[in-house]
This record gives C-alpha cells, structure tokens and sequence, in this order.
C-alpha cells in the first residue's frame, strides 16, 4: 500500500488508477438503479393510488405501512430512499414519495372472479390487502387506476374492442397499438367509477417478459398521475385572471396619466407601487406551481411518446385524446405564467419612465433654485457695494473728526495752525488713503481663496 493509500479513510478506496470519491459520487451513480420498475407476470392487477403529500411526513407513512401483514418491524431507515418495495402474501406494493405526491402501487393476480363475472367487473372485492387500509393512506386522493394487465393472441392485441367491452361495458373509449412492433394494446375510458378509481385495460402476448409488463404498467399509471399533476396549475391560472386584469388596467392608466399628466408623480408612483406589490406576491405565490405544471406537461408527452402509439380504427389513441385536452389547459397556465412577467416588466418601464419624468422635474427645480441663488448673490454683492462705499465714507469722517480734534489741540497748544483749513487739506488724502486700505484687504481676500 502506497503512502497516499494509508492516508485515506476506510470505504474511501476507490482502486489503484482513481482519486478519492467525490462526497456524492456513489449517489449520483445509483440513482439511476434508485426505482427499479416492478416485474409483473401475466395476468395481473395494478392498483395505483397517488396522494398528496404536502403537510404529511414519512413517519406518519412509516406507521401506515407497518400496518400491512408482516412488515410490523419495518424500519425508518428503509424509506430513506424514498422507494421502497414491500413483498406480501399474494403480491408485492411499491411506495414512492416525491416532492408533491407518494404513490402506492399494489400487483397482484388478477382475480378470477372478475374474468369470469359479469360486464364491468368489480376488481377491488378480490384484493390482497384491505381496503381499509387503502382508504386510510394519509394525504388527499389525487389519482387512482385500476390497470388490468392480460395475456392475449396476436388477433386480441390487434382488435381489442371485443374484450374491452367486458371491462367497460357500453362506455366510450380510447385505444392505441403500443410499441414499435404493435406489441401491445391498452384501452381506456379515462373516467372515475363510484369506487373513485379510474379503469385501463392492457392486452399483451402470453410469452411478453415480465419487465416488459412492468415498464409498459409503470408508464401508463405515471401519465395519468403526472397528467393530473399538471392539471393543479389550471385553477390557480383560473383564478389569477381577475387579478392579471385589474393590474394590466392599472398600469395602462399609469402610463395614459404620465402621457396627458392628469395626475402628480407622486400618486403615480404610489399607485405603481401597489400593483407591483400585488404582482410579485403573486408570482411569489404562483411561480412554483407554473413551472411545476410545465415540467408535469412535459413528463406526459415524454411517456406518450415512449409508447409508441398507433391508431385503431374507429377510436382515438391515448396521446390524442390526452393532448386534445390537456393542451388547452396548459396553454391556460402558460398564458397566464407569460402575463404576469410581462406584468412584472411592464411595471418595470413604467416605473422606470416614472423616475425619469421625476428626475427631470427635479433637476428643473434644482436650475431654478440655482438661478435664484445666483440672483441673489449678485444683489448681495450690488449691496455690499454700496455699503463699502457707505463705509468708506464713514470711515473717512471718523478719520478727519480725529485730525481735526488733533488740530485744535495744536493750536490750543500755540502751534500757528488753522484746524478747519487743516481738516479740509486732509479730506482728499483721508478719502484716498482709506479706499486704498479696502482695495489691498480686497486683494488678499482673493489670494487666499
């Protein structure tokens, strides 16, 4: 064992020509063994219910399946896969928990009554486990399949009407040639029975593999739990309408005041502010389940597509009926997805233009206010003009007040002078020694800005 390989942690080990495993790699690469399709043996009984499961936790799950005969001591770490397949007496259920739904898959053979009774049978009298435990699955009923899976000649597969009649009666339904070779027919009326389950009817050769079956079962009961799935965004679409329209009005009204400005910017940008508010609660609330609806829609064309279907005469196939009514809906929910961020955009040009017309006015207020203080500052400084001059000529009275006491004083004191003459002498040089000394403060004043 080399240095580096002593280093590493038990399990860590990968093999002498790999680095250490990244933390996720042995879960990356088992997903794809992670829900292993069932095997189911000719003939047989689907029975496939999905639940909601929002606000349920697997623990409560956990307790609902230790119910079942002989799985008391099921363990809560066996479910940490969110997949699990239970064997019972007679058959095997499969559980699966997603982040929407857990869907219970119980097979079993078919039971004999139901081939030999009359039309329309009822299949759940002869189930292997309770109904009562069916009824009490935690979480809300979201779709629910009877899937009978039988064995049939080539001629059965190829004209299955005479034998769907047995299981549907007199009801309208669809039907389709499935693979690439037609190597199976499945029929179905796509409507809920009293029991609440929905019925499909699939005919396949005897010597079909059992994986082959339990692929072919596994895709037909995910189209109609994925179908439904897709459905939940339609009502929200629905009722979302009313709201879509009051703000589209709102905003073409704010728009139509900013072109003929009936209004002020400041309600403008109040009543902007509250339909932008509404709209991101609503694309806060709805996004999730819009984008949910779109990745369902396009699970069901991706299983229809898987089936390879081809037409029987005088009936529709499964993806055709499917897709004739699920694409309306769909189209229902993307319109209304498409005009709340249109909405969202839209508000955000109109607020944008908002802030523009606000920033315009404002810089108009702030030239205004700049050119009245430029005014301003011109009469201040006509003023302060004038009251230099005014200063100057104070300044200069005191001045020659001063030179005049002093004359007096030279005279009193016998100094051969007349004070008045002298005082007068001065004015000139007083006037013009004093508007000097304001010039040179002045000067200095600029210098020092």
């Amino acid at each position: 064992m080399t240095e580096l390989d002593a280093d590493r942690l038990p399990g860590e080990l990968t093999g002498a020509f790999l680095p250490l495993d990244a933390p996720e790699r042995r879960a990356l690469h088992d997903e794809v063994h992670a829900r292993p399709t069932a095997r189911v043996r000719l003939p047989a009984l689907v029975v496939h219910v999905a639940v909601l499961n929002e606000g349920v936790s697997i623990d409560s799950e956990l307790e609902h399946l230790r119910r079942l005969p002989g799985h008391q001591e099921l363990r809560r770490e066996q479910l940490a896969g969110h997949f699990l397949r239970l064997r019972l007496p007679g058959g095997s259920l499969k559980w699966e928990r997603h982040t929407e739904v857990t869907r219970y898959s119980l097979v079993q053979p078919l039971p004999p009554e139901a081939v030999d009774g009359a039309s329309d049978p009822d299949l759940l009298g002869g189930l292997i486990i309770e109904r009562e435990w069916l009824s009490t699955i935690p979480g809300q009923t979201l779709a629910a399949i009877e899937l009978v899976m039988l064995a049939g000649s080539d001629a059965e597969v190829a004209e299955p009407m005479a034998r769907a009649r047995h299981w549907f009666g007199d009801r309208t339904v669809v039907a389709s040639l499935i693979g690439r070779n037609d190597h199976s027919s499945v029929v179905t009326d796509f409507r809920l029975r009293p029991s609440g389950y929905e019925r499909m009817v699939a005919i396949a050769p005897p010597d079909t593999r059992a994986t082959r079956v339990g692929r072919l079962a596994a895709r037909l009961v995910e189209i109609e739990t994925y179908r439904m799935l897709a459905l939940r965004g339609l009502p929200v679409a629905k009722s979302l309408q009313p709201t879509l329209r009051e703000a589209e009005l709102a905003v073409a009204g704010v728009t139509s005041s900013m072109e003929i400005k009936d209004r002020s910017d400041a309600e403008l940008l109040e009543t902007l502010a509250g339909v932008a508010a509404r709209v991101e609660r609503a694309t806060a609330m709805h996004s999730y389940r819009f984008c949910a609806t779109e990745a369902y829609s396009a699970l069901v064309r991706s299983r229809i597509a898987e089936l390879h279907e081809k037409a029987i005469p005088g009936t529709q196939t499964l993806g055709e009926f499917l897709q004739r009514r699920l694409a309306p809906a769909m189209a229902t929910v993307q319109s209304a997805a498409g005009r709340l961020a249109s909405l969202s955009q839209r508000i955000e040009r109109a607020g944008a233009m908002l802030r523009t017309r606000v920033d315009i006015a404002r810089e108009a207020q702030n030239q205004e206010l700049l050119t009245r203080l430029a005014t301003g500052q011109r009469l201040q400084l006509q003023l302060q003009s004038t009251v230099e001059g005014l200063s100057i000529a104070a300044i200069s009275y005191y001045v020659i007040s001063l030179l005049l006491y002093i004359a007096k004083a030279a005279k009193a004191a016998g100094a051969p002078i007349n004070p008045e003459m002298a005082a007068g002498a001065m004015v000139p040089l007083v006037l013009w020694g004093v508007w000097q000394l304001t010039r040179r403060i002045h000067s200095r004043l600029h210098q020092h800005e």
